[in-house]
């Protein structure tokens, strides 16, 4: 179930991402993210109702719930037009429970723990550009643009197969491809084209059930 909530979080990261930069109008995104996160809810929910109490199992799918409801918040902003203030702040929030995230599984998935950084990362731009106002747009859109199937589609498609990437090697390729997001999206903001709206879409990914 984690893994195709990963394949989903792909497409909806490059369509958040598209989507501020001007080439994805907010409405149809909108529509896109209330589908993709209602279908995650819905997952996480009928698993953690056959999960029996288990806590491992609860806590595995803790974070696709928080990604889903942010989906689902920010396609109903989009489509309602709330305003962002209130979402700014969410993202936040998800932003310091990714970190906390990331921190619990450097033992356990140093892989997964480098893609809880990553995302951290794309929550906490949100935060900037929401919350405290920051002229991020541009940036932002671009670091989801390359986040998109570098931090979720690709691992997901090797989770699928059985092949979920581990070891010191896939450690320190994770770490490069934060690096290529990060300093990419640096690159690629200043060069010309249509400057993004104000009002963004959304980060978010989900983790693997198996490895969380």
């Amino acid at each position: 179930m984690a893994y195709i909530c990963l394949v989903l979080s792909g497409a909806a990261l490059l369509i958040n991402g598209l989507t501020l930069l001007g080439r994805v109008p907010g409405r149809d995104s909108g529509v896109f993210k209330v589908l993709i996160g209602g279908l995650q809810l819905v997952l996480c929910t009928a698993v953690s109702v056959t999960a029996d109490g288990s806590l491992p199992v609860l806590l595995s799918i803790a974070g696709t719930f928080l990604f889903g409801l942010t989906y689902l918040y920010v396609g109903i902003d989009a489509l309602a037009g709330l305003g962002s203030t209130g979402l700014g702040w969410f993202c936040g929030l998800v932003a310091a429970i990714a970190v906390v995230f990331a921190v619990t599984n450097v033992t356990v998935d140093p892989v997964l723990a480098v893609l809880w950084a990553t995302w951290a990362g794309l929550w906490t731009l949100f935060f900037l550009l929401l919350a405290l106002g920051r002229d991020l747009g541009r940036y932002t859109a671009w670091a989801l643009v390359l986040a998109s199937q570098t931090t979720t589609t690709a691992p997901a498609l090797l989770g699928l197969s059985g092949r979920w990437p581990a070891g010191a090697a896939w450690t320190v390729g994770a770490a490069l491809v934060a690096l290529v997001v990060f300093v990419g999206a640096a690159v690629l903001s200043r060069r010309g084209g249509r400057r993004a709206p104000s009002t963004p879409a959304q980060p978010q990914v989900v983790t693997p059930t198996a490895t969380a």
